[in-house]
């Protein structure tokens, strides 16, 4: 039987090239029909998913505990660890091949299996035990640091050591398609003696790809780097919405809260490590070299585009307004979560690790509007005469990343957000 990943492969449910979801992909989420039955389990393969509560009722996939493609979450299937992952994922490869007539030419299942995309309901796919934000690119943190602290003092002096990170909220960690309301909070702009409470005025995106943990880690225990990498099931793309001017006021002295807790939002689907695995590259170099514990022996960045839209309120068509790569990013995803855990600190089933905002070396690959905007200085220009430095009321923000293998795509599908007035 072919690898999963075979760029040659193809699916008897026909895929454009340009789709996010091809064969080579095949990305978990968790869906309900619109006409009211109870979510489960599927995968997306073109403009179609694929049910796998109904493959698993029909003694078409075997992963052992009978029901865990019937669950409102990718939770029990991810417990199940990385030798059911792929051998789930090879199964699934299988059934869907344009030349397998399982699937194919049994058209009863096929019928049941098989559900138009715009059929569907896409829920939140896990159920997010706990929410971890780091602040892993150079190019974002260098920015930021220019802005608030000069250059010569950009980066702490702790950034280059380690991955900076902050445990966030995942009771607010909500699905693509989510409206998000203007957070409230605690206000006070340079010019004022005392703060005052109300809507905040510089409210902002941050584009980041979440790592989703698949497998857990004994508390008082430290992570390799291989036995991180086999605890990451797979990857979202996320939105880690933040209140600059709440955040201003707040974070000193012990970081961000308010102004990130009010929504963090991830796209429905999860791209598997393993379907990423053609797209894997070394990070930029690391000077200082690392500790010892922090030390890869092998790449753990992937070739991975980027591009956030936004479509003022004013605006009927979304503009391009960044496209980066996660490439750039300084700290991978495998040493985020080695650091988690350095301290002894538990991993569950479900966490979710964001990367921090991801920015590339040149102005139009900028991850937030705090640095397109360059803190509100340099206004954004948008089709039409609309100009923004920060998000407002009814505005409309959605994220896309896919990865580009020879006439074929890895992706995810897009987040979206749109803003509503505070209450």
């Amino acid at each position: 039987m072919p690898h999963p990943n075979d760029p040659t492969l193809r699916s008897f449910i026909t895929v454009d090239p340009t789709s996010d979801f091809s064969i080579q992909n095949l990305p978990y989420g968790v869906f309900s029909a619109k006409d009211g039955l109870a979510p489960s389990v599927g995968v997306a393969i073109g403009d179609y998913v694929l049910d796998l509560w109904e493959l698993e009722q029909d003694s078409r996939l075997d992963v052992g505990p009978l029901g865990v493609f019937s669950a409102p979450s990718l939770n029990p299937f991810m417990a199940l660890g990385p030798k059911v992952w792929s051998r789930t994922r090879a199964r699934i490869s299988e059934l869907l091949l344009h030349d397998n007539p399982e699937l194919r030419d049994n058209d009863e299942l096929r019928r049941r299996a098989l559900v138009p995309m715009a059929d569907v309901k896409l829920h939140l796919p896990i159920a997010v035990a706990g929410y971890t934000d780091f602040y892993s690119s150079k190019e974002h943190a260098t920015n930021v640091g220019v802005m608030f602290r000069g250059k010569d003092n950009a980066l702490q002096p702790n950034w280059l050591h380690m991955p900076i990170g902050y445990n966030g909220r995942a009771s607010t960690v909500v699905v693509s398609g989510t409206s998000v309301r203007r957070p409230r909070g605690q206000l006070k702009p340079p010019t004022a003696d005392v703060p005052s409470f109300g809507p905040c005025k510089r409210l902002d995106f941050e584009l980041e790809i979440g790592v989703v943990v698949g497998q857990p880690s004994p508390i008082g225990e430290m992570l390799t780097e291989k036995q991180a990498e086999q605890m990451i099931f797979g990857f979202v793309i996320l939105n880690d919405w933040s209140a600059r001017d709440i955040q201003q006021w707040e974070y000193v002295p012990l970081g961000p809260f308010q102004a990130k807790a009010f929504a963090t939002s991830i796209s429905p689907w999860i791209v598997t490590r393993e379907a990423l695995e053609p797209f894997r590259m070394r990070g930029p170099a690391q000077d200082p070299v690392p500790l010892p514990y922090l030390r890869q022996a092998q790449p753990n960045n992937y070739d991975m585009r980027l591009d956030v839209a936004l479509r003022a309120a004013p605006m009927k068509v979304a503009a391009n307004i960044s496209s980066t790569n996660f490439k750039y990013m300084y700290w991978s995803s495998v040493q985020q979560l080695v650091h988690h855990a350095s301290s002894g600190c538990a991993m569950n089933v479900g966490d979710l690790l964001g990367s921090g905002t991801i920015s590339g070396p040149e102005k139009n690959q900028r991850g937030s509007l705090l640095e397109i905007s360059w803190n509100g200085t340099e206004p954004l220009e948008l089709p039409g005469g609309v100009k923004r430095t920060f998000l407002e009321d009814g505005d409309s923000l959605v994220m896309r990343g896919w990865c580009q293998g020879d006439g074929y795509r890895v992706g995810f599908g897009e987040v979206e957000g749109t803003i509503l007035a505070a209450e």
